[in-house]
């Protein structure tokens, strides 16, 4: 089956964890911090891969995740770095965030590979903690946390041509006919399940035209199939409406319009404000009796004082199908050249909010009611904040609170009236 969107689970790698230690050596009795960095965690990466054309691979497995990042280690080693997942999808695939839709990333175009998460940063080890007045730093930083995300997966055909109409219109006939696809034909309506794709070579230029599967009433509500294939219609620059201008089913081909029209509206009227082109299909099955206005007449004074060309085709014989093409090369060429590229709306780094704080917290082994906490930051942070002002102090209490520092006293213990002692300062504990 042809699939073209997929929800997934992404998830980076998380950085390895710097770490704490002290040189060993004989002769050596007060070695200095030697606790080596974390490795940096894996990227999730998405990839154009040209061999594909649906998003098939993402049916089956959900969930992808990078590598974390190894601890450092003793003597200053440097953990191993996590490895990337590398996903390949098809281009013309959105990438967005699958709780607010927001494009994260259109992988058409130039952009044929984008990094979607970044794995976490690797915490330094104690080793670059060590200062004049602390010289023996019992902490490290935390690598950067994982992120994670679930986003959908959109393939959204990129040719500059749409073919739209009604199913058993014709569509699949007129690709096969003008283009080197091969569409499967049947008498069944829904017949074309997905996309199909070809190449036009005219005398005045070539195109990629696409046969958007059949339009039924209510598609852009997402009735029938219409989701699924209306977002194929949204890279286009030029629409071919095909009909049956021989109703041999009896429908009426200037109904038929104004009803794809309505369609194409309330999905996106950016879309039906494209440059637009009407195939009447199937004029070697018309019957008309003497007097009686035929069909194609009835169309071209319906749509033509409106701007919309209306050229009587067979797809199955070829008449007429020359300067429709001709016509639709032309209407190509008056319109604007960019590629419709979907612009980046969420970015997964701002879901990182804050850094990890290097500290430690612990309990005085002579006074179980102080806790000692230091770290590099807070070192700094005392030394040029003014605690003896009201504003310097509620900037430094916010400070414990957003680094995580009061938590984690709350983890370890601490209760009201006890005292936090960091760097010569006495703090008496109250929530």
């Amino acid at each position: 089956m042809f699939a073209d969107r997929a929800k997934i689970y992404i998830r980076s790698g998380k950085g390895g964890d710097g770490h704490v230690s002290f040189r060993r050596e004989l002769y050596v009795p007060n070695g200095g911090p030697d606790g080596g960095d974390g490795g940096r965690g894996g990227d999730v990466i998405f990839e154009v891969d040209e061999g594909q054309n649906t998003l098939g691979d993402y049916r089956h497995r959900r969930k992808y995740k990078a590598e974390d990042g190894q601890e450092g280690g003793k003597k200053r080693c440097h953990g191993a770095d996590g490895k990337d997942v590398v996903l390949k999808v098809p281009e013309g695939t959105v990438i967005m965030d699958a709780e607010s839709g927001k494009v994260i990333a259109d992988m058409s175009g130039e952009n044929k590979r984008q990094i979607v998460l970044r794995g976490g940063r690797g915490g330094k080890g104690n080793q670059h903690y060590a200062t004049a007045t602390m010289q023996v730093p019992k902490y490290a930083q935390p690598g950067q946390p994982a992120q994670e995300l679930e986003v959908l997966l959109e393939l959204k055909v990129i040719a500059d041509v749409g073919l739209v109409g009604f199913p058993n219109v014709g569509k699949s006939t007129f690709l096969s006919r003008v283009t080197n696809a091969q569409p499967k034909i049947a008498n069944y309506h829904f017949t074309t399940l997905s996309p199909n794709l070809g190449v036009v070579d005219t005398e005045n230029g070539g195109f990629v035209i696409a046969d958007i599967p059949g339009l039924i009433e209510g598609a852009s509500e997402g009735v029938g199939l219409g989701h699924e294939f209306l977002r194929h219609i949204e890279r286009t620059r030029v629409i071919i409406h095909i009909v049956d201008a021989a109703s041999t089913e009896g429908r009426d081909p200037i109904d038929d319009i104004y009803k794809i029209n309505k369609e194409l509206e309330a999905y996106n009227p950016e879309i039906a404000a494209r440059p637009q082109v009407i195939a009447a299909n199937k004029i070697d099955c018309i019957y008309t009796e003497d007097g009686e206005e035929s069909p194609i007449d009835k169309l071209k004074a319906e749509f033509e004082p409106k701007g919309i060309q209306v050229y009587p085709i067979s797809a199955v014989s070829g008449q007429g199908v020359r300067e429709l093409l001709f016509h639709v090369k032309e209407l190509l060429d008056s319109c604007p050249q960019e590629p419709v590229v979907f612009e980046q709306e969420f970015f997964p780094e701002d879901m990182l909010i804050g850094e990890n704080l290097p500290y430690t917290v612990e309990q005085s082994p002579e006074d179980p009611t102080i806790f000692v906490v230091e770290g590099p930051k807070i070192e700094k942070m005392l030394g040029y904040t003014n605690l003896d002002s009201e504003k310097g102090f509620a900037f430094f209490q916010k400070f414990l609170k957003e680094g995580g520092i009061l938590e984690e006293l709350e983890k370890a213990g601490i209760q009201e009236g006890d005292t936090v002692r960091m760097y010569g300062f006495d703090f008496d504990y109250y929530k």
